[in-house]
């Protein structure tokens, strides 16, 4: 193609410059997660004597693969005075009977199952939250989703410890995927979050930017009402980067858990897991429009092989395209190793999956509706922070 358009060179050069910065910022990622070994705070030997007392929320919606290993690993934390509540909607939802035998197997523990279907607002999370918090006992107050796995018994003194800082105000938990099955589909889906998602978190904190991640959070009861409670989250999809916001916007500090939780990867099918990931796309697009266009550079796979559509007969595009291949696979077992994570599964599939986030990134300009656990929802810009409108199914 090349030899009839010679203006193409320039093009490939663009691609060469993206291509070289996308192995950069991988790599630099991929250091950031190995070297990522927070000294956790101190923590005390009689935890009874000094940590405060914790709740844990745990909204449910259905049951998902590996839900019950999920939640246990929170039963099992090794925290002295700790109040879990499990919220449900529907006296139907199977998760009920998941939760039921969580109670009945942890009889010592403090565990409440409430189940109310009242509706406050249009996100449905938050209304689980607000349903839940009346049986809440306790000041600190830890939120997390049902699909969270702890990484070991004194996770949650961490969180508290990181929260008993002087200028924290909130906790939050850097996360990457556990595929519930082997499977390529999810095998892609957790490649996105271990791969681009959790390296750019920790890029942009190098960068001095604090942002909340909802897998679990840590705040006082006080400061959550001070900043509106769960009422000013209703609005809003992305209702993690919204409480992180408003807990910065009391000059606070969100600090970053020393351990690393699991998230459990249940799309069984190429097109749940693009629906699941143009959620994200499209609300971090509305979050931070700047920043999410120039993760385009995150994926150098895809720009290689652009140099390689638009000048097939230059040796130069095919060296490129496997040097950048070379990189990323050599990065992502950086980060495999870290996560203790099979590295050969998934090399082979990396040139699909930046094509894959490439096309959902497109696709996410063009247009402003997603669907989140049945609903369908048309994400709008406010003026300080992300909002939504909400429209039946």
């Amino acid at each position: 193609m090349s030899l009839l358009f010679p203006k193409f060179t320039k093009l490939n050069k663009f691609f060469f410059t993206c291509a070289a910065l996308g192995c950069v910022q991988a790599g630099i990622g991929s250091l950031l997660v190995h070297f990522f070994n927070r000294k956790p705070t101190s923590l005390p030997r009689h935890p009874s004597d000094t940590l405060p007392k914790v709740t844990l929320f745990k909204p449910l919606s259905g049951s998902e693969p590996l839900l019950f290993e999920a939640l246990k690993s929170f039963c099992e934390q090794d925290y002295p005075e700790l109040q879990i509540i499990f919220g449900l909607q529907d006296s139907e939802d199977p998760a009920k009977k998941i939760a039921e035998k969580l109670q009945k197997q942890y009889a010592h523990l403090d565990i409440e199952i409430v189940i109310n279907g009242t509706i406050h607002g249009i996100n449905r999370k938050v209304s689980n939250l607000i349903n839940m918090q009346p049986l809440a006992k306790n000041e600190i107050f830890i939120i997390s989703d049902s699909d969270i796995h702890a990484p070991h018994p004194q996770y949650l003194q961490e969180m508290v410890a990181e929260l008993c800082k002087k200028n924290v105000g909130l906790v939050t938990s850097l996360y990457s995927g556990l595929p519930s099955a082997s499977t390529k589909i999810q095998l892609l889906a957790s490649a996105h979050i271990n791969y681009n998602f959790m390296p750019g978190v920790l890029l942009s904190r190098h960068l001095d930017r604090q942002d909340c991640l909802g897998a679990a959070i840590a705040i006082k009861r006080s400061l959550l009402n001070d900043i509106g409670g769960f009422t000013a989250l209703l609005p809003h999809i992305a209702d993690d980067a919204m409480i992180g916001r408003l807990v910065r916007s009391r000059n606070l500090d969100i600090a970053l858990s020393p351990s690393i939780v699991k998230t459990t990867i249940t799309e069984n099918n190429l097109f749940a897991v693009y629906e699941h990931e143009l959620r994200w796309n499209r609300t971090t697009l509305a979050l931070e429009p700047v920043g999410y266009s120039l993760s385009f550079l995150q994926l150098p796979l895809f720009w290689a092989t652009l140099a390689i559509l638009f000048n097939p007969f230059k040796w130069g595009s095919w060296v490129c395209f496997v040097l950048c291949w070379f990189v990323k696979a050599l990065c992502c077992s950086i980060i495999n190793k870290k996560l203790n994570l099979d590295s050969k599964s998934v090399l082979s599939l990396l040139p699909y999956r930046d094509w894959l986030s490439a096309l959902i990134m497109m696709k996410s300009f063009f247009g402003n509706d997603v669907k989140w656990r049945g609903q369908k929802m048309t994400i709008k810009k406010h003026p300080e922070f992300q909002s939504t409108t909400y429209n039946d199914k």
